[in-house]
């Protein structure tokens, strides 16, 4: 996983994907060119709505694998520690806690890297960037929510932009910095102006009637490398 981080990526969320086909989907996105696929864990507490769990990531990990790919997953719910191991076994590449949920973010991270998945800590539009300072050196990734988490198809916050720059600032150029909101051609080439490397796009791939040709689009518009 950690390879695929060390240029811009598009990574497109099976949250928007068609549920009846989710193996396709997957394989049309990274027939396109997508090597991270992101996945978007919800438990009705955390945030309100319930997504998908370690199952899911189970049955997609050996065809992403297959495929040269990696399982970007982010859990939106919480106790995160709780389900480091279920992901871990489920074959998850990369595991991210929201700060707001992680009552021992240091110990998760921690839990997390000893499982060999790569750490990421997530913030909310209302929490402040310096959140993320005191784990700085257990985070692999940094994700800077640019929508206010639970539901795809939401408009991106425009102070997410100051956000993301203030977090490269903060960490450096050794964590990688996520982006998940309201990513499209006209959102990414702000988040990866502002140093974003991994931009999640859902809706704006799966939502349009050609995902291959949107994949491709948003990627081209951000200098994305896939």
């Amino acid at each position: 996983m950690k390879s695929l981080l060390t240029r811009p990526r598009i990574a497109p969320s099976i949250l928007a994907a068609d549920f009846a086909r989710l193996g396709a989907d997957v394989e049309t996105v990274m027939e396109a060119g997508a090597r991270v696929i992101h996945v978007d864990v919800m438990d009705g507490r955390f945030v309100p709505p319930i997504t998908m769990g370690p199952n899911v990531v189970a049955a997609l990990s050996p065809q992403v694998h297959a495929l040269g790919g990696a399982l970007d997953v982010h859990l939106m719910i919480e106790s995160p520690a709780d389900q480091v191991d279920a992901f871990a076994d489920a074959g998850a590449d990369s595991l991210i806690v929201h700060v707001e949920a992680a009552a021992h973010l240091d110990r998760t991270l921690r839990s997390i890297r000893d499982r060999g998945m790569l750490a990421g800590a997530a913030i909310c539009p209302g929490t402040s960037v310096e959140a993320l300072e005191p784990v700085a050196e257990l985070l692999d990734i940094a994700l800077v929510m640019s929508v206010n988490p639970g539901w795809g198809g939401q408009s991106f916050i425009e102070a997410s932009v100051e956000r993301i720059k203030r977090v490269y600032d903060l960490l450096g150029p050794h964590v990688a910095i996520e982006v998940d909101g309201g990513i499209d051609a006209a959102t990414a080439p702000l988040a990866s102006a502002a140093g974003a490397g991994l931009l999640v796009a859902g809706s704006a791939v799966y939502g349009a009637a050609d995902p291959k040709a949107a994949y491709r689009e948003i990627a081209e518009s951000a200098g994305a490398s896939d």
